[in-house]
């Protein structure tokens, strides 16, 4: 960024802050405090708020980015798409940059976000050096690893703004060059490819190439992927020397990125841009722009490009909850309704192959992503050397996976949420959790278990002592 566009981002992010804080003046003392934003990446449907929101509309952006240094500052709002177009003229990169374009920095940071270099990278809020705060009283703080509100810094990631709103985040970056090969690698039993995917956290190559990126497609028990991604400087134009074609592929309109990835056997290769790479399930919402009819080609011939993005398919999700139109046309057809299955969820790598069999068995969804991952090492100063990040169980110098599958089953007569609540009882037999951004059945003491109880109560006596943010359990399970 130059100078001038430093001192506009500067004096922008001001004048944001103050904003900020005059709306959290107007809402009425006692009032609980949310933010007034019109769109979320949560699934879970919440309560109207009948008092008005703190007015985040001027922290959208990035601040400053220091190519030297390879860190940035950011506001909390800040999307990834506005991020990476910010650091990639450096040839620079967020250290994990979650799969879809209008998720937030403070959003990954406050809930939690994962991608393909989550092996290696860990986790979004692993690569932030400070954060500005804004408490539920109005008062913006500054935590650091080793500061004295050090125990909000760590408490942070997980509590979706139960213990305050992110205001401004520095954060590690990392270089990227302008490429991504990418090699598909076929399985036929999931074992071989939980053992597969085992070799390679742990070296960080597959078949004697470096491995950059890692994650997977289960399409059935007996064909899954592992799609592995190397940096790469190579132009991406012809053919080298040893016949492997090299060609850039984009997946940005006709053509859609998991189709791609299926072939018959063997391993398949493939070439993006670091910018396509990076934002290559957007286009498609993953696989879920099917249920919208983007994908038949019929239709996706004259769907505009501008709309092919998670953003638009938000807005129709959103028409269908507030007119429930999947559920009318399922009750035409003589159809029950829908109960909603979106979850991210982790289980120890040794257990991917026990969770995906029950989940195939007893789950009619398909596809399902997978993404390894682990804490970064060594951890930050101050860290707690057992449990660094106390709202979310991960165990350090432990690998685990993250199985995604949004979709939806027919629901259970009598047992409202019944297929959420067994994927809950089975994650936990397989000493996993899961993300909160959807819906959650826990009752409150399993809840209290899992998600850091007596941490997360200290934290939310000190920065909120007098309430005016919900607190997690009732945000994240009675949805208010």
């Amino acid at each position: 960024m130059s100078s001038d566009q430093l001192e506009m981002g500067a004096s922008a992010f001001e004048k944001g802050v103050a904003t900020l804080l005059a709306s959290h003046r107007a809402i009425p003392p006692g009032a609980t405090v949310r933010l007034a934003k019109k769109t979320s990446n949560l699934f879970r449907k919440r309560a109207e708020n009948p008092n008005p929101g703190l007015d985040v509309s001027g922290l959208d952006r990035v601040i400053s980015v220091d190519p030297d240094a390879k860190t940035a500052d950011v506001a909390g709002m800040c999307t990834y798409e506005n991020l990476v177009a910010a650091t990639l003229p450096y040839g620079l990169a967020p250290k994990v940059v979650p799969q879809l374009k209008t998720i937030t920095l403070g959003g990954a940071v406050t809930g939690l976000g994962i991608e393909s270099t989550s092996f290696r990278n860990g986790l979004p809020h692993e690569s932030v050096l400070e954060i500005d705060i804004l408490t539920g009283d109005g008062e913006i703080i500054t935590a650091t690893p080793t500061n004295e509100h050090a125990d909000l810094f760590f408490g942070f990631p997980n509590s979706y703004g139960t213990l305050g709103y992110s205001v401004r985040l520095k954060i590690e970056l990392e270089s990227v060059p302008p490429f991504v090969e990418l090699r598909h690698v076929r399985f036929h039993r999931l074992a071989e490819l939980q053992e597969t995917m085992t070799t390679i956290v742990s070296d960080g190559t597959y078949d004697g190439e470096r491995v950059d990126y890692l994650d997977g497609v289960v399409f059935t028990a007996d064909e899954s992927y592992l799609t592995l991604g190397r940096q790469t400087d190579e132009a991406g134009l012809g053919e080298r020397s040893d016949g492997k074609n090299v060609t850039v592929s984009d997946y940005t309109g006709m053509d859609i990125f998991y189709r791609s990835i299926q072939h018959p056997d063997g391993v398949k290769r493939d070439r993006l841009t670091i910018g396509d790479y990076l934002w290559r399930w957007d286009t498609d919402w993953f696989w879920c722009s099917r249920a919208f009819g983007a994908q038949n080609p019929r239709i996706r011939r004259f769907w505009p490009k501008k709309l092919l993005r998670s953003s638009f398919y938000w807005k129709l999700i959103g028409y269908d909850h507030r007119w429930n139109i999947a559920d009318r046309i399922n009750a035409r057809k003589g159809l029950p309704a829908n109960e909603r299955v979106v979850q991210d969820i982790e289980v120890p790598i040794e257990n991917t192959t026990a969770y995906l069999n029950w989940f195939l068995d007893n789950v009619p969804i398909e596809p399902i992503w997978l993404c390894p991952l682990r804490l970064r090492e060594p951890a930050l100063p101050g860290a707690d050397a057992a449990r660094p990040w106390p709202l979310y169980p991960l165990e350090p110098h432990r690998t685990y996976v993250n199985i995604g599958f949004w979709s939806a089953v027919p629901v259970t007569p009598g047992d409202p949420g019944h297929t959420n609540k067994l994927i809950e009882r089975t994650v936990a037999e397989l000493d996993g959790h899961k993300s909160l951004y959807s819906e959650s059945f826990y009752a409150p003491d399993e809840f209290d278990e899992l998600y850091g109880g007596e941490n997360y109560r200290l934290l939310k006596k000190r920065y909120d002592p007098n309430g005016r943010l919900l607190d997690l359990y009732s945000k994240a399970v009675k949805r208010q």
